[in-house]
């Protein structure tokens, strides 16, 4: 069973190279690498928006949530990762029109707001995504060694090493093609694992469990903290911004983004549904609670295979699109830079990420830390479309995000250090009042200094 499993995930994963590397004659200058401009059709960007949001994350977070806290806090959770999509919809063709040659989301925050924002908004960035890379690969190696012999810390290298090659060498327009056939493959792997879980549960009727839940206002709370957190982080996804400029035009961006919001959510509810099942048919659901995997528990030895394949799946789409983002980002930062340069770039920054991901360590309190800089940022970035928005309004409201992120616990201590440790998130428990206060503070202090002091001068070229 041992070598049937590794032969599998190698032949999985030559799949991907030889779909990415088969692209790599389409890539022409620095500019089609990172952005693969005016390229993709909407169904195309709907499918690389599903599998580039997607990963291992998506096997524990949303059954737990389903499982523990219930219907209302799921559909919080999928409205989250589907709303950032939502957003690109709304604002990318505006976006596109305001810098038709943007390459990524520094640019954007340039040609709005300067240097200095620019710079502040790309750290949050790469932050963000060093994050999600971490988490991914550390994921996989986790569900690797829990449903197989094989090690983890092999596939870890192996996963990242493949979407590396390809990545690297073929730059977006790599990671875009594999994203379509991994879209289908996921959603195909995740029915059919999910059918097979299901039908081997016991008779829910006959269980005496009712649907899980918690009271409704903690219910709502942890939703809407998810939605927060979740949209603010994945708006400064690099990765997604690349796609603003790949779409064909804006109505293929905003049919694109919808769908693979639609799509996400879809997804998201069927996961966090199996973890609804599982609850209520009352098995065992391990400690620390999974209840994805416990479902596997007693299911048949070759029922793993395709469970492993569609974890690798999950990681491979959203590792290789964060690969290219890293690089693009880089690039846009470092002007000057070759192609060469820039796929140099991207395996060097895998270097520590690899380091780190084979230490097995959770990675949950700096995901949320970055999540909540994402939160203080996002609305000056958004309102850089309005007229009237100012660099100084900029500035401030991100600084007001940053004092309303410490207020909460701020008020409730005493101390301005007890709120600069609420709003890290000892426990690694995700809490509201640091989201919606950076999200309340950022919004009313850039409307205020915007109204007072409007833009009066053009803003820099990029």
């Amino acid at each position: 069973m041992l070598y049937l499993t590794l032969a599998v995930l190698a032949a999985a994963l030559l799949l991907f190279a030889w779909l990415g590397l088969r692209e790599r004659q389409s890539a022409s200058g620095l500019d089609d690498y990172c952005t693969a401009r005016n390229s993709q059709g909407a169904q195309a960007l709907g499918l690389s928006f599903l599998a580039s949001g997607m990963g291992g994350w998506i096997l524990f977070a949303p059954p737990e949530i389903g499982a523990f806290a219930g219907p209302v806090a799921l559909a919080g959770y999928a409205l989250g990762a589907a709303l950032p999509f939502m957003v690109f919809a709304w604002c990318g063709p505006a976006i596109r029109r305001h810098l038709p040659e943007g390459r990524s989301i520094g640019e954007f925050a340039q040609a709005c707001y300067g240097t200095a924002v620019r710079r502040w908004v790309a750290l949050i960035s790469l932050l963000y995504m060093l994050c999600f890379l971490i988490a991914e690969l550390t994921a996989i190696g986790a569900i690797t060694s829990m449903l197989s012999d094989v090690n983890g810390n092999l596939v870890i290298v192996a996963v990242a090493v493949t979407t590396l090659l390809y990545t690297a060498w073929g730059g977006l327009r790599a990671s875009l093609v594999t994203d379509r056939w991994q879209a289908w493959l996921l959603m195909l792997l995740l029915i059919a694992v999910g059918w097979v879980a299901l039908k081997r549960l016991p008779d829910l009727a006959s269980s005496g469990q009712s649907t899980p839940s918690i009271p409704l206002g903690s219910s709502l709370s942890i939703a809407l903290t998810l939605i927060i957190a979740v949209t603010a982080a994945n708006l400064f996804h690099q990765g997604y911004w690349q796609r603003i400029w790949a779409a064909r035009d804006g109505q293929a961006l905003g049919r694109g983004a919808l769908l693979g919001g639609i799509i996400t959510v879809v997804v998201v509810a069927v996961v966090g549904g199996l973890g609804i099942a599982a609850a209520m048919s009352g098995i065992e659901l391990g400690s620390p609670p999974i209840p994805f995997f416990a479902l596997l528990a007693d299911a048949p030895a070759w029922l793993t295979i395709p469970a492993l394949v569609l974890a690798m799946t999950l990681v491979a789409s959203s590792v290789d699109t964060l690969q290219n983002a890293l690089a693009s980002l880089a690039v846009t930062e470092s002007r000057g830079l070759s192609l060469a340069a820039a796929r140099w770039i991207t395996c060097l920054l895998m270097i520590p990420v690899i380091a780190v991901a084979l230490q097995g360590i959770s990675v949950l309190r700096l995901f949320l830390i970055a999540d909540l800089l994402c939160a203080t940022a996002v609305v000056p970035v958004l309102l850089g479309l309005w007229s009237r928005m100012s660099t100084g309004a900029a500035i401030a409201g991100s600084l007001a995000g940053i004092l309303g992120a410490i207020l909460p616990g701020w008020w409730v201590t005493g101390s301005i250090s007890g709120g600069v440790m609420a709003a890290s998130f000892p426990g690694s428990i995700p809490t509201l009042a640091p989201f919606a206060g950076a999200l309340a503070a950022s919004t009313v202090v850039c409307l205020l200094v915007a109204a007072v002091k409007p833009r009066s001068y053009l803003p820099r070229p990029v």
